[in-house]
């Protein structure tokens, strides 16, 4: 009765500092399952402010460039994001700091997710777990390293490292080798020694998953918000429980500097944190929720990077780690794994 009664206050809240017919809030997300989003997040938020959402997509590079262009005269308002990319942003004085006292449902998130670059520069609204999924009728994973082994030569893809899973991987398979933390050059060129063994290196996961329906992959590390896609496969493929672990990482909002629409923004964000709407989206196999009030069936669980015990267990890279490297590791990948 408890939640209804808050999610009611919410709705009552918005409603009456409200927002009118023609105030618009526009927000820059991630292309992936927007119908999806419409349906549990968009359109509801919308009936309950009287506003309207103008919702913009595109890939990080591109949604981070326009932030910046527009840093003077902001034409966006808020953003779900990496939270190494928010770091960046924050760092060239593109974000405002967050007033977490507006979100309700703040206190409900994993601590992880309440301040997760610093300065209550962002707020994490999602996590997400990286592991290896493979054929378990053709090879059995045991360890990251077993990516750059003799059974799977010819049949494996690893991520661009330009992508999200890319630093992820460099992480796992570093720990594998029992190197320094963060200090990924070895790793680097040990891939570029197998890189005739590597079918692709693939920049998305629908791409992935087309190379592994058709048989000519059968093993590659996958963030968890894409298992879907091969758990629904005729395909007996399966999520490895490697021994030193999974990745993690996690995606998180943030507010434009002096964009004038903040009111309007933390209505969202509270409502988007909101353990009715966290649950919702999480059944809807969209994200899975950072507010620890979500409770899921086993089935719908599965699914998703859930629960204290999996959350608190994943590797998760420093995002200040990839912001100090990123440029040597991109140049390295390039010098020595694509030539």
């Amino acid at each position: 009765m408890t939640k209804y009664i808050s999610i009611l206050a919410l709705s009552a809240a918005l409603t009456a500092t409200g927002a009118a017919a023609q105030d618009k809030l526009t927000i820059s997300v991630y292309s992936f399952a927007q119908d999806a989003y419409k349906e549990a997040l968009y359109d509801p938020f919308e009936e309950i402010c009287g506003c309207e959402l103008v919702i913009e997509t595109g890939n990080s590079v591109e949604r981070m460039a326009k932030i910046e262009a527009n840093a003077a005269d902001p034409v966006i308002d808020m953003a779900v994001i990496s939270s190494h990319d928010a770091l960046s942003l924050a760092r060239k004085g593109l974000l405002q700091p967050i007033d977490t006292s507006k979100l309700q449902s703040f206190d409900k998130l994993y601590p992880a997710a309440q301040d997760p670059i610093g300065d209550s520069m962002a707020v994490g609204y999602t996590f997400y777990a990286s592991s290896i999924v493979y054929r378990e009728d053709l090879v059995s994973i045991e360890s990251w390293n077993d990516l750059l082994g003799e059974k799977l030569a010819g049949n494996v893809s690893l991520p661009n490292i330009t992508g999200t899973q890319g630093p992820l991987t460099l992480m796992m398979l570093n720990k594998a080798e029992g190197g320094a933390p963060g200090e990924f050059g070895a790793t680097i060129s040990e891939i570029g020694k197998h890189a005739d063994d590597i079918v692709t290196f693939y920049s998305r996961s629908s791409e992935l998953a087309q190379l592994m329906n058709q048989e000519e992959v059968i093993a590659a590390p996958v963030g968890r918000f894409a298992w879907s896609r091969f758990k629904s496969s005729p395909l007996p493929f399966a999520w490895a429980d490697p021994k030193e672990g999974q990745a993690g990482g996690m995606n998180v909002m943030i507010m434009t500097a002096n964009n004038g629409n903040e009111e309007l923004a933390y209505k969202l964000m509270d409502y988007w944190l909101s353990t009715e709407v966290q649950t919702r989206v999480a059944e809807a196999l969209i994200d899975s929720p950072a507010n620890m009030d979500v409770k899921v069936s086993d089935e719908v669980a599965e699914n998703l990077t859930y629960g204290a015990e999996l959350i608190n267990s994943l590797n998760i890279l420093d995002p200040a780690v990839i912001i100090a490297n990123r440029d040597a590791w991109v140049n390295q990948w390039n010098n020595e794994v694509i030539r």
